[in-house]
């Protein structure tokens, strides 16, 4: 569908902490970044997040219609902010993920929004990962690897996403391609917002712990941290992934605890987590990179680097944008997928082979 030349792709995500959209524009030739361009934020309102909650668990066939709109609706306003892109990279949100089972659901219609907005959409990025075996999960592994080119570190770095469920992904700059063996190791750490965010919302009708301020209050109760640790998810070898509330449990063990106490141990858990999945890495990472929400939460970045080796920082420290780098992914892999380029491999998801990744709708 593309020639060679470096392209502005938009790319968009929403993500399972359900805050709302986040688009950027990246300029990418599918192989390198070589400019990142304008963003923008939509957030959900409290009705449209309700509507989203509802239908978390439903898959393709069951009532997501009203959900469907949310999506659709909210993507459109902020794409049509946007001018100059050649492509369009759309997620979609995702309601259900059990690769190993029913597969996975990302509701949103590509070749809608394609029609709408007059521009090319590539989308559903998942489903190709699984059919071959793959957790479908996580995706931004090649754009990290992308973006660790871009900043030229030299030595093994991760970058955590702390998102509503964390994912680490393991880079070593040194290699030449993303899809080679040896280049990447991406798994789910673990949950990582949306159980605190979900904690919030039953306790105090927020929607998640702003600045850690309430974490920051209270003390984090061993047993229960201990519990959390006892699943065997931990001990399980990556690639692997999760859906977003595939530790409900950790609700119940803070039951008990008044709203301070429990906020400060579901971060610690999140915390703990990401430290527990350090113990698969190839080698020792030089520094650990933080994008998402969760960066911003002093608690769990002071947790985090209390209970690891290397230096802990924020994306922002190497010049790239924690709100915005899931998105900027989405718009680097359209550019892949256009191309026929490869989105996941072993290594990231666990697929049988390295394979390409994608659905292109024209308008």
């Amino acid at each position: 569908m593309l020639g060679s030349e470096p392209v502005w792709a938009l790319g968009a995500m929403s993500g399972t902490s359900l805050d709302g959209v986040d688009a950027a524009m990246i300029r990418t030739d599918g192989h390198e970044v070589l400019e990142f361009g304008p963003s923008e934020y939509r957030p959900y309102s409290d009705t449209e997040r309700a509507v989203l909650r509802a239908a978390l668990g439903r898959w393709p066939g069951e009532d997501v219609g009203e959900a469907l709109e949310v999506v659709q609706t909210a993507h459109l306003e902020v794409l049509s902010r946007f001018e100059g892109a050649d492509l369009i990279g759309f997620h979609g949100q995702t309601l259900a993920h059990d690769p190993a089972g029913r597969g996975t659901h990302q509701l949103g219609d590509g070749a809608a929004l394609a029609e709408a907005l007059g521009v090319p959409v590539v989308w559903d990025f998942r489903s190709a990962d699984v059919a071959l075996g793959g957790q479908g999960a996580p995706l931004a592994p090649f754009f990290h690897f992308a973006c660790a080119k871009w900043i030229g570190a030299e030595a093994p770095l991760g970058f955590l996403n702390l998102g509503g469920v964390g994912n680490l992904t393991w880079v070593d700059p040194g290699v030449r391609l993303p899809e080679e063996p040896s280049a990447l190791l991406a798994f789910d750490t673990g949950p990582a917002n949306a159980p605190l965010n979900d904690l919030m919302a039953e306790r105090r009708g927020l929607y998640c712990d702003r600045d850690g301020a309430l974490a920051a209050q209270g003390r984090v109760v061993e047993g229960a941290l201990e519990l959390f640790l006892e699943d065997m998810y931990f001990r399980k070898m990556p690639p692997k992934s999760l859906d977003r509330d595939d530790f409900a449990l950790m609700l119940d063990l803070v039951r008990e605890l008044d709203d301070a106490d429990a906020a400060a141990t579901m971060t610690a858990m999140a915390a703990a987590a990401v430290m527990q999945g350090m113990e698969h890495c190839p080698s020792p990472l030089q520094r650990l990179l933080v994008t998402g929400g969760g960066r911003k939460n002093p608690v769990m970045m002071q947790m985090l680097a209390a209970g690891l080796e290397c230096p802990v920082q924020p994306v922002e420290a190497v010049g790239l944008d924690g709100d915005m780098l899931e998105a900027q992914a989405f718009g680097f892999l359209a550019v892949r997928a256009a191309r026929g380029l490869l989105t996941s491999a072993p290594g990231t998801t666990g697929v049988a082979a390295a394979v390409g990744g994608g659905q292109v709708s024209l308008p």
